[in-house]
């Protein structure tokens, strides 16, 4: 069965973008690479898809706007940061979107999402309002309120397993995690220049979660693990996840209409 052919049907997409995917090295914004982003989306929204959108990058985004030479140590100064960062984010995606005719909507979740059924049907029906009235959503963990993803607490704990949460809420086709590295490795590229890209998991074995280390990059909060982590809740949800490097997003475009990126996590 060729699964990347399944690919081009998905009418409902999540996409995740890291931290990593939306800042320069020196944790600058990368607002070439948000604009990129932006008009991919748009792109993939005039074909007909349905996007949601889960960022990271609050923080990282606050620490440049504040001009800080580090991020925060203390909770109180991270959410702080937090706060302003997802301002400013939701102000350049806002503007960026604007430029090619769609409207954004910010949906911030807390774990009761998860933990309260009552809470979860109403962000459900949130989501579906947005969707059907053509409005992308776009999602990112309440750093104010919630001190999971500043702490690197595993609850939500980063947004690889948030953006799996929003797939299962919103039942998508497809969650595509974008970050710093091409896709799932045998073992860790960054220091066994012989590993192995694979290309497609059907399932998720112990042998697998022993290739995954731990976090990447210093300005996020998410590693292998965590990924292999939202794969899980993905495809027990009947969801397909790419996994992919965010440097180009134009490769969304590549991913949505079968082409081999990344590794493909299939659904169950």
């Amino acid at each position: 069965m060729n699964y990347r052919e399944q690919i081009k049907e998905c009418s409902r997409i999540v996409v995740k973008v890291g931290t990593s995917t939306l800042t320069y090295d020196n944790g600058n914004i990368n607002l070439t690479r948000i604009e990129k982003l932006t008009r991919v989306l748009s792109d993939l929204m005039n074909s007909g898809k349905e996007v949601v959108l889960v960022t990271s990058g609050a923080v990282g985004v606050g620490v440049n706007k504040l001009k800080l030479k580090e991020k925060p140590k203390s909770i109180k100064e991270k959410q702080a940061v937090a706060a302003v960062g997802q301002c400013e984010l939701m102000h350049i995606y806002s503007k960026f979107f604007g430029e090619y005719s769609h409207v954004v909507g910010q949906v911030l979740l807390t774990r009761d999402v998860v933990e309260d059924d009552h809470i979860r049907e109403n962000v459900v029906n949130t989501f579906e309002t947005l969707l059907e009235n053509g409005i992308i959503p776009i999602v990112n963990e309440n750093d104010t309120v919630a001190i999971d993803e500043i702490e690197n607490i595993v609850r939500f704990g980063d947004n690889d397993n948030l953006s799996a949460i929003v797939a299962q809420l919103v039942c998508a086709d497809l969650l595509i995690i974008l970050s710093d590295i091409d896709g799932f490795y045998d073992s860790d590229p960054r220091k066994n220049p012989d590993s192995q890209l694979i290309k497609t998991v059907e399932e998720i074995t112990p042998e697998l979660e022993a290739c995954a280390g731990g976090a990447g990059s210093s300005l996020g909060t998410g590693g292998m693990a965590t990924k292999l982590t939202a794969a899980k809740r993905a495809t027990s949800a009947g969801c397909n996840m790419v996994l992919a490097n965010g440097d180009n997003p134009s490769i969304l475009m590549d991913i949505t209409s079968g082409k081999e990126i990344g590794t493909l996590f299939i659904k169950k």
